[in-house]
């Protein structure tokens, strides 16, 4: 929570601001009184949720709401499997609240520590080739505009404004509900173990296409990749997880601690971070276990770091992520953190990274207290000449002549946001660049 005359800062220290003011507002009503209030006087407003954005997109100058007390289940629609939850319920809250009903969401990230309707704005998303990002998921919801009116979208009201709501970057008025299409609760037997880098990017498409969620990380500077392969189960399928005890250890102690120690070690002695990740590669990530699909699909992540992600035309995965390799190497970086590559199915949303393309995504990560410009900005000319798209919600450079080219619906989105918010009651800099004045 942001005290009132206090400083804001996101989760990975990219971002910080002082609003001139802070609401926590518990109802919709009350969300509606903040933005025609801050909108009478002429004072931009923005919504933020966990803060794990990297980006600016949540940064308020001048109103900010903090919704964490705006969460919980609204409604549910058990023959149709959909539920509709308040804006700031944090997704790690959602399995219990659908459980009772033998809901679960389709696919979930690796983190769930965001707020729903953060986590739909920005386009956050899981790995499934045959699975859409969590804003695929959604197939209602309602926004506060910029008069302080609601603007509800589904099926029977402006559906035709749903794949733009759905991802808005926070543009188009304050998220206050979200409707979810959910499906039966299901189980994930997962399978994590180390294998040759080669043998993984040899293999890669039959790897993706065969099973239901694949992915892998790869350490810089080893020949080892770390996969995870999961592979979805009925609800009554038996579980065998983890023991308590031994995912404190893979969790907490080496993914957490261990690997904490390391980065500030690495980042204190560059020439350490070789060394360190091939011992990482070694004793990281070999387990396998059946748990509820929530419980396998999030990971804790204590360590703080800051993250570009770039989605791409599935078929430029490959190639991609060997040139990153070859820059690594090319300029005798030492990067402690691994590289991170996922798959996600094409989707209809206006402003997603999937839209109308079977897409992969590649992610580089540096250690929050390391300075990560001069190799985020290598990989993104790579990410750039292979047609991709930067995650909203994590850094990159692209400002609107830049993203125009790269969305089809780039223009019909900033005409919707020129009908909603005409005067800019919604703005900051970052929407400013990513979309114009």
């Amino acid at each position: 929570m942001t005290r009132p005359g206090g400083t804001w800062r996101n989760w990975a220290r990219t971002e910080a601001v002082r609003p001139q003011r802070v609401e926590y507002p518990r109802t919709v009503a009350a969300v509606q009184r903040a933005v025609a209030a801050a909108a009478a006087q002429r004072l931009p407003v923005k919504a933020v949720g966990a803060g794990h954005s990297f980006s600016g997109i949540a940064v308020a100058p001048g109103v900010l709401l903090e919704l964490a007390d705006l969460s919980g289940l609204v409604a549910v629609d058990v023959e149709r499997s959909r539920v509709t939850l308040l804006a700031g319920t944090r997704l790690h809250r959602i399995p219990g609240l659908l459980a009772r009903y033998g809901l679960a969401m389709e696919n979930l990230g690796d983190i769930d520590r965001q707020s729903i309707a953060g986590a739909v704005s920005t386009g956050t998303h899981g790995t499934g080739a045959r699975f859409g990002g969590i804003a695929a998921q959604v197939v209602g919801a309602t926004l506060v505009t910029a008069t302080g009116d609601l603007l509800r979208v589904d099926e029977d009201e402006n559906p035709e404004l749903v794949p733009a709501v759905a991802l808005g970057l926070g543009a188009l008025g304050i998220l206050v509900e979200v409707t979810l299409q959910c499906v039966p609760a299901f189980v994930l037997h997962a399978v994590d173990q180390p294998e040759p880098l080669d043998e993984v990017i040899a293999g890669l498409e039959d790897r993706v296409a065969g099973v239901d969620h694949f992915e892998f990380y790869w350490f810089p500077h080893t020949d080892r990749a770390m996969t995870k392969t999961n592979i979805r189960l009925p609800e009554s399928a038996p579980r065998h997880p983890l023991p308590r005890v031994g995912k404190w250890v893979d969790d907490v102690l080496v993914g957490g601690g261990l690997h904490r120690v390391a980065c500030a070690a690495g980042a204190a002695v560059p020439p350490l971070v070789p060394p360190i990740n091939r011992v990482s590669a070694r004793i990281w990530g070999n387990r396998e276990f059946t748990d509820a699909s929530a419980r396998v699909f999030a990971t804790r992540r204590s360590v703080r770091f800051r993250e570009m992600e770039y989605g791409l035309p599935v078929a430029n995965v490959r190639p991609a992520f060997e040139a990153v390799r070859a820059l690594i190497d090319a300029r005798g970086w030492r990067v402690g953190f691994p590289v991170e590559v996922r798959f996600a199915a094409s989707d209809d949303r206006w402003l997603s990274t999937a839209h109308d393309r079977a897409s992969a995504y590649i992610a580089v990560h540096r250690y929050w207290r390391e300075d990560p410009a001069e190799y985020f900005e290598a990989v993104e000319e790579i990410m750039l000449r292979f047609e991709g798209r930067p995650h909203w919600g994590k850094m990159h450079t692209l400002d609107a002549d830049a993203l125009r080219a790269r969305y089809p619906r780039f223009d019909a989105f900033v005409e919707l946001r020129d009908r909603l918010d005409p005067e800019r009651v919604f703005r900051n800099r970052y929407l400013e660049r990513v979309l114009g004045g």
